[in-house]
């Protein structure tokens, strides 16, 4: 019996479901009832995280009026002149436990340390490119702690040094061999594991062989990544019309100077197509900053524990502006900088900036301070959410959203099941 018309209108229709049924019965025009909205809304094709270790001072980050007409708050001032080109959220957290160690919720969501929203996005969005993402810090010094996250849990890497970023976007002859050489090596040395891996899996009990097969998932990452380097050798490499200079500052005092090279290079990425998904770990240890020949009261860690001290969270928000500045001058090179059709990369790349903490003074993981530049999104007003209604979005709402508007077919992350979209949109 065929079913009427009007029950499309009152059931959901599992879109998916219902393509598979119509293959076994009528071939159907495309009708816009069963239209994927995602895939609609989608317009951005990258995506880019900044997160902070020490958090951002809510009261210079957040503005105190809501909607368009919000006076710039302290921090974000070096944005000014951007304002219709991103959007402030305040009162969005992942609900997740208060600690430092719970920093990496950032983008990991209601649990630290899980498969984080970037790794998401490349494992869909990434894998057409040189190198599925790209994993950058700043002011890490010898220890680094992990914000990207692989589906297993796995902490990736990061690149600190900006000559070492450059050198594998723009690869010379000699370093394409060394590297095709090193790849070459890396796989076979792969094989033999994957062979002893899987000879020993056939004598295990049922519990340490399902721990082996998440332990092949990780390999099977691995190799596909490498697969697609040895792929990309091949390819033209472009070269840039820009200039490194004569040292690396990788010393964390020398942080503000690294994140504007780094900048650079991810702007050249994105301008080259080498990648489609990026990560920047701005890092916070003891390092004392100088600003115009003088250095503030205490180092960066120090000042995120300022207690309400004004003279403490001066300086704090002092640093603060200065990554900000850094941020807006990358605003302004993919702004300035056209895709071939004409369209702003800003326009092409969606650029989160926030942090997994909320107050660093209080280890409080409540109200991330959050920001969502470019993406194609109508942007320019500060959206405050208001965390003690019941039916408040989550931060994962947020990046569902952003998922969406990459065309993925995204309904969930982490502790979140909904989106934004009647908000930000």
């Amino acid at each position: 019996m065929t079913a009427r018309p009007s029950s499309i209108h009152h059931s959901k229709v599992d879109r998916r479901l219902f393509l598979r049924s119509a293959l076994a019965t009528i071939a159907l025009p495309s009708l816009e009832a069963f239209a994927a909205p995602a895939k609609a809304a989608a317009r951005a094709k990258n995506f880019i995280a900044v997160g902070t270790y020490l958090g951002w001072h809510q009261n210079a980050f957040f503005p105190k009026q809501t909607g368009h007409d919000y006076e710039m708050p302290a921090t974000l001032q070096p944005l000014a002149g951007f304002r219709d080109e991103f959007t402030v959220f305040s009162g969005l957290d992942h609900r997740a436990p208060n600690g430092h160690g719970a920093w990496s919720n950032f983008i990991c969501g209601a649990n630290p340390q899980t498969y984080s929203l970037d790794q998401r996005i490349a494992d869909e969005i990434g894998q057409k490119t040189r190198f599925p993402s790209i994993e950058l810090t700043a002011g890490a010094g010898e220890v680094s702690k992990a914000m990207s996250f692989t589906r297993q849990g796995v902490g990736l890497p990061m690149i600190q040094r900006p000559s070492v970023l450059y050198k594998q976007l723009f690869l010379s002859k000699a370093d394409r061999a060394r590297t095709e050489y090193l790849l070459q090596s890396g796989r076979s040395s792969l094989d033999l594991v994957l062979e002893d891996a899987l000879r020993l899996q056939k004598s295990l009990p049922q519990r340490d062989s399902d721990k082996l097969d998440e332990y092949f998932e990780s390999f099977r990452s691995v190799e596909k990544r490498m697969g697609r380097q040895l792929e990309s050798l091949n390819n033209p490499v472009p070269e840039p019309n820009y200039k490194l200079p004569n040292y690396d500052p990788i010393t964390p005092n020398l942080q503000i100077e690294a994140e504007t090279i780094l900048y650079d290079l991810m702007t050249l990425a994105l301008e080259t197509e080498s990648t489609r998904v990026m990560t920047l770990f701005l890092h916070g240890l003891g390092q004392v900053f100088s600003f115009e020949g003088e250095a503030l009261s205490a180092g960066y860690h120090g000042l995120s524990h300022h207690g309400n001290d004004p003279k403490m969270i001066q300086d704090l928000v002092t640093i603060e502006t200065a990554h900000i500045h850094c941020f807006a001058g990358f605003l302004k090179q993919l702004k300035e900088k056209k895709n071939p059709e004409g369209r702003s990369i800003l326009d092409d790349t969606i650029i989160l900036l926030g942090t997994g903490m909320g107050d660093a003074s209080r280890h409080s993981n409540a109200n991330l301070p959050t920001l969502v530049a470019g993406g194609g999104f109508k942007h320019g007003s500060h959206i405050a959410i208001d965390s003690k209604k019941p039916d408040a979005p989550l931060l994962g709402d947020l990046y569902i959203t952003l998922m969406q508007r990459l065309g993925m077919e995204a309904d969930q992350f982490s502790n979140a099941s909904r989106n934004m979209n009647q908000l930000f949109s």
